[in-house]
């Protein structure tokens, strides 16, 4: 098991790899279903329940561009696996490829804490953070339709703009009261 580098290998032309990070496969799957039907450019897709990836595929593994970790907050066991994942990607992956989305936060409203927490965690990490409903079709296609947007950005097929702008203008920002545990 190895820590995923994000410049080990060469980018294939017009092509674009992101990984989705999640315990539940059935929003992953509609997700991944989403970014390759909507999308103009070739898109690889991979799924994993966690990092780190198996060594026996790393050969025929492309480039990773973006890596986004979803995080179900009615589940524990989704952000203990976000949390318990980060340590297996290279620094480099955190300028800019590495995105936090966020599902089922209108039905976790008892337990704010965990919302607090992945705030703290996109915000100390200068990541992005979306947040994503994706009990309907619109709303899977919409999160496909945002990730696409950075993906693009990261794996380099726009022209003149870097993942780092990017990351500086969709980073989750620290508010000052972030140790207070209400954002109402």
């Amino acid at each position: 098991m190895s820590v995923l580098k994000p410049f080990s290998k060469l980018p294939n032309l017009d092509t674009a790899s992101i990984l989705l990070v999640e315990n539940e496969e059935q929003v992953q799957q509609g997700l991944a279903e989403a970014l390759v039907e909507d999308s103009a450019q070739a898109v690889n897709v991979r799924l994993a329940r966690s990092l780190p990836l198996p060594l026996e595929n790393e050969k025929t593994r492309p480039r990773i561009d973006l890596v986004v970790f979803i995080l179900n907050l009615t589940s524990d066991k989704s952000f203990k696996s976000a949390n318990e994942s980060l340590k297996y990607l290279d620094p480099g992956y955190f300028l800019g490829k590495v995105c936090f989305m966020v599902t089922n936060a209108r039905y976790a409203s008892g337990n704010m804490g965990r919302l607090d927490a992945v705030r703290k965690m996109a915000a100390s990490l200068h990541c992005p953070l979306l947040f994503a409903e994706v009990q309907s079709p619109e709303g899977v296609t919409n999160a496909a339709r945002r990730l696409l947007t950075i993906l693009k950005v990261a794996s380099g097929l726009v022209p003149n703009t870097s993942s780092l702008y990017l990351s500086n203008l969709t980073r989750c920002t620290k508010p000052p009261d972030i140790d207070q545990p209400s954002f109402d």
